[in-house]
């Protein structure tokens, strides 16, 4: 059965989300408002939201879980060789955090693997703009010749790293957002990326599925640490893959 909350509700455990026999495995419970405090709370314990037009915030905590370990990124000879190219290409840059709205908005109007349509409903836009304010969502971003051409948001807790949406205007740009976010998360001591749910693309990079509670006991050791205080993206960083080992000389 469905739990309801209110906005001065606790979120109800996680063991509780409806199981893979149902309609909607991973639905933990449904009500409440996208706040700063209840994302926060969600967030911590590893429970997520995500809804369609019409509905009510519905929150999820699915079993398994995708993760992306950075250590296990995988970089296709292709990529590689877009990577080389980005690096070495004058006015190719990645940013983060500013251009966030444009890169959220961007987000809204690409559809996931296999959906038709968006989740990233215009109050879930109104909600994490807001929490980047807060200095918890941040946005990675693929510039060429001053122009946005592709990225990503996140939320960061502590070192833990939540994915969230990715979009392209332009070849491969999402995936050099998302490979630069591996290779800040490999700088700072991040070792996974949270993908809340499994698509092939994800998996074609080295996202994996785990357990809830695996990803729960992760959660336990990485989110009371220091959280990342600046986020800036620097070139030099790219040395963190192996495919671009030599480039930067």
């Amino acid at each position: 059965m469905l739990i309801w909350i209110d906005d001065d509700d606790p979120l109800p455990p996680t063991q509780l989300a409806l199981g893979a026999d149902s309609d909607a495995p991973g639905l933990l419970a449904a009500g409440g408002r996208l706040t700063p405090q209840r994302l926060d709370e969600a967030y911590r314990h590893g429970v997520f939201p995500w809804f369609s037009v019409g509905q009510p915030v519905l929150w999820w905590s699915p079993d398994p879980r995708m993760v992306l370990p950075v250590a296990q990124f995988k970089v296709s000879k292709s990529l590689a060789k877009t990577l080389r190219r980005f690096v070495r290409s004058p006015g190719r840059e990645v940013r983060f955090d500013s251009a966030f709205e444009q890169v959220i908005q961007a987000c809204a109007h690409t559809p996931r693997d296999g959906q038709g349509g968006t989740w990233i409903v215009p109050p879930m836009v109104a909600a994490y703009t807001n929490w980047h304010r807060h200095g918890r969502v941040h946005s990675v971003e693929t510039w060429v010749d001053g122009q946005l051409v592709g990225g990503l948001y996140c939320v960061a807790i502590g070192r833990m790293v939540f994915g969230e949406s990715m979009f392209a205007w332009a070849t491969d740009a999402s995936k050099v957002a998302l490979a630069a976010l591996v290779c800040f998360c490999r700088a700072h001591g991040i070792a996974l990326v949270d993908c809340q749910q499994n698509t092939g693309h994800l998996a074609s990079l080295g996202a994996h599925e785990i357990s809830r509670c695996t990803f729960e006991d992760h959660l336990s050791r990485t989110l009371g640490e220091q959280d990342i205080a600046n986020w800036t993206y620097d070139s030099s960083m790219w040395s963190q893959l192996d495919a671009l080992q030599g480039t930067l000389t």
